[in-house]
């Protein structure tokens, strides 16, 4: 929720840097009711409103991005965190959990929390296994966003044991993973993270980002999703943005959302209608969700208008997707309050059956729904300010919620800072880089300070940089 100090601020269009160095997080509410009006008008201000849209209306945002360490056990081309974030200790678990109150706070039980990274699974296990917990506790939702090299079948069984809802898998030829030259080859990867989860009643996800590298087998890779849609839950495609210490830089001009889209469809093998269920702007986000029956898939949101009559009249209900059949019985005790709602859907359902009734018959009880979304994170050099307030995805900060594409583009600035926490001798100040605890805040020169660290503790841009250094060095001792 963009405070209105920022929208008054800020005329719409592309941000500088100073405006990007003032924009403030969120202002934190009390009151969920309150934020979901707010983000409501966000929507009708920046022209994203429709019968079709979630945000405003189902939900306040998409999703909320809780970092719980800025470790990674991989130096992927297309990385948004910090040159400086291999060296950034683990913010203290009880700063984490008062960031876990403010989400509840501000946005109400059932948001969808991400708990992320870097990779959460670095996290000390028992202090992973307590923060998932901690979420569920407060009725909201957790997905553990992770490249799976550390997220054992025995780690997500018992995540899945204290109220973990999805596991989302991240794994695509931006990663370097030896032995592993293409998406293809990456599937059998991604069928090892497929049996880790099965069956412990989490929804399965898998995030790809889109580069020059992998575009063309967009298709090949959907293909793979379609065969494995009685597991998995959602698929996401993340087009290729130049922020943070990732060395790709710029995306070429072949990758677009329309033109990642059209290879989707290709990969599906029907059109996939992303106006039915809109999430935010429509610039950053795309979903839609197919239907597969035997080994043909379809389009069941073909019906724009109809499923934003639907999505009105269900707009109030609130389910835990992990307790499907207890979801179902919610729902149909709403629909019988509402006659014209349960009609409408009933009539819906009976014609999706009618129009496919060959292909339900041929399909031997092979009936599955799978979701595609499409994220297309901004630049940090390019930044819309409209794209800004009506952003769905959002990360928890200590001052309070951001854009992510913002916070990307300043994330030095939370990282840094000495983060205050509560001692028996007051407030103190947890400091990042070394993690002490001081009675003294650092000043802004201190923070600011250009920070040297040794190779071990570099990656992306900056390892690259110091390698060729150390190379050119090695070449003038030798000559």
């Amino acid at each position: 929720m963009a405070s209105s100090n920022n929208i008054n601020k800020i005329i719409m269009g592309i941000l500088n840097k100073e405006e990007i160095q003032n924009f403030a997080p969120d202002k934190l509410s009390h009151d969920p009711e309150a934020s979901l009006r707010h983000s409501c008008n966000c929507m009708k201000d920046t022209d994203n409103w429709s019968p079709n849209q979630q945000m405003g209306r189902r939900w306040i945002l998409g999703c909320v991005a809780l970092e719980i360490t800025q470790r990674c056990n991989l130096d992927c081309s297309l990385c948004y965190l910090s040159e400086h974030s291999e060296a950034i200790r683990d913010i203290p678990i009880e700063e984490l959990f008062r960031r876990i109150d403010l989400i509840h706070q501000h946005y109400g039980a059932y948001t969808n929390v991400q708990v992320t990274g870097g990779d959460p699974t670095l996290r000390q296990q028992d202090e992973l296994i307590a923060i998932v917990k901690y979420i569920h506790s407060l009725g909201m939702h957790a997905t553990l966003m992770t490249n799976g090299i550390k997220a054992t079948r025995e780690l997500l069984t018992e995540l899945s044991n204290v109220g973990l809802v999805d596991v989302a898998f991240h794994v695509d030829t931006t990663q370097k993973i030896k032995g592993y030259d293409n998406e293809v080859a990456l599937n059998s990867l991604r069928e090892k993270y497929i049996d880790r989860a099965r069956g412990l009643g989490l929804s399965i996800m898998f995030n790809t980002t889109v580069h020059r590298a992998n575009f063309y087998e967009i298709p090949e890779l959907v293909r793979f999703f379609r065969k494995h849609a009685d597991v998995i839950r959602l698929v996401s495609f993340q087009l290729q943005a130049e922020t943070g210490r990732g060395v790709e830089g710029k995306r070429p001009l072949l990758i677009t959302p329309d033109t990642v889209w059209k290879q989707l469809e290709t990969g599906a093998g029907t059109t996939l209608n992303s106006k039915a269920i809109r999430a935010g702007h429509t610039e950053c986000n795309r979903y839609a969700i197919g239907l597969r029956l035997g080994d043909e898939m379809q389009d069941l949101l073909e019906d724009t208008e109809t499923i934003g009559k639907l999505l009105e009249y269900f707009q109030t209900i609130k389910v835990n997707r992990r307790y499907k059949f207890r979801s179902l019985l919610i729902c149909s005790a709403h629909a019988l309050k509402k006659p014209v709602a349960a009609t409408l859907f009933i009539k819906w359902m009976f014609h999706q059956i009618w129009i496919r009734k060959r292909l339900i018959l041929r399909s031997k009880g092979k009936i599955n729904t799978m979701s595609f979304f499409m994220h297309n994170f901004m630049d940090d050099s390019a930044l819309d300010s409209e794209r800004i307030t009506a952003c769905a995805f959002k990360v928890m900060t200590e001052q309070g919620p951001m854009s992510m594409c913002l916070y990307n583009a300043k994330r030095d600035n939370y990282l840094l800072q000495p983060t205050r926490i509560k001692t028996e001798q007051g407030i103190s100040f947890w400091q990042p880089l070394t993690g002490a605890i001081t009675d003294k805040l650092k000043t802004v020169e201190e923070i600011v300070t250009p920070i040297k660290h040794p190779i071990k503790n570099l990656k992306g841009k900056s390892r690259q940089r110091a390698l060729a250094i150390k190379q050119t060095a090695s070449s003038r001792q030798i000559a």
